[in-house]
């Protein structure tokens, strides 16, 4: 794992949206630093709002709908994601989505340890760049990442975490991947689910009283 306990000291950070996302984009499309680049259709960026945008939600990879279309959050989970946001008074485009390894996995598999280490740097760098007011990590790959930690969404749900110095970083809130959300045994999550965006929501200053999506 990359160390990032100095991540956003003011001698670090450098907040530069576009102008700085953009140069790492071209480099990601070019990666071959792990094994998904021989099996993915499209390196699948980050997309929305590059510059302070109020959440940045962070998944754990590419689907196959995502893959063909090369671009984050696009299939059913995607769908869900965006109701979620709709419902937390934010649109896709004021939020930024991207995911912990930009190259789908084979067969939607978990991203292995050294898949996720290889893109582990790209994802940290854009995190810097864009500077979220607040990072959402869901589900547990994107969780245990940003966190640097074993632990599963049930430990880590419910609380804040940070990134980076308690100081200058940047506030994390952990819950359930969308996808997980559509499962049968993933639909009793949702009102946990919900209950953690209104945190995000109170943190924010948006009303929290929206009705679940």
């Amino acid at each position: 794992m990359v160390a990032q306990t100095d991540l956003f000291s003011p001698d670090v950070l450098d907040p530069g949206g576009a102008a700085a996302v953009l140069p790492m984009d071209r480099k990601m499309i070019c990666c071959a630093k792990c094994k998904l680049s021989k099996s993915r259709v499209n390196v699948v960026l980050g997309e929305g709002c590059m510059l302070t945008p109020p959440v940045m939600f962070v998944g754990e990879g590419p689907g196959a709908q995502e893959d063909a279309k090369g671009r984050p959050f696009v299939g059913p989970a995607g769908r869900l994601l965006d109701k979620m946001i709709l419902a937390m008074g934010l649109t896709r485009e004021s939020v930024y989505l991207t995911s912990v390894v930009a190259c789908r996995p084979p067969q939607n598999r978990q991203p292995e340890p050294d898949e996720i280490i290889a893109c582990t740097p790209f994802l940290l760098a854009h995190v810097a760049a864009i500077r979220p007011k607040v990072l959402v990590a869901l589900g547990a790959t994107a969780g245990r990442t940003l966190l640097h930690t074993r632990q599963g969404v049930a430990d880590l749900r419910g609380r804040w975490h940070s990134l980076g110095q308690a100081k200058d970083g940047i506030p994390v809130r952990v819950t359930y991947h969308p996808a997980f959300l559509l499962r049968p045994d993933g639909v009793q999550c949702k009102t946990a689910a919900w209950k953690d965006l209104q945190e995000v929501m109170k943190l924010i200053g948006l009303k929290t009283e929206a009705s679940a999506p």
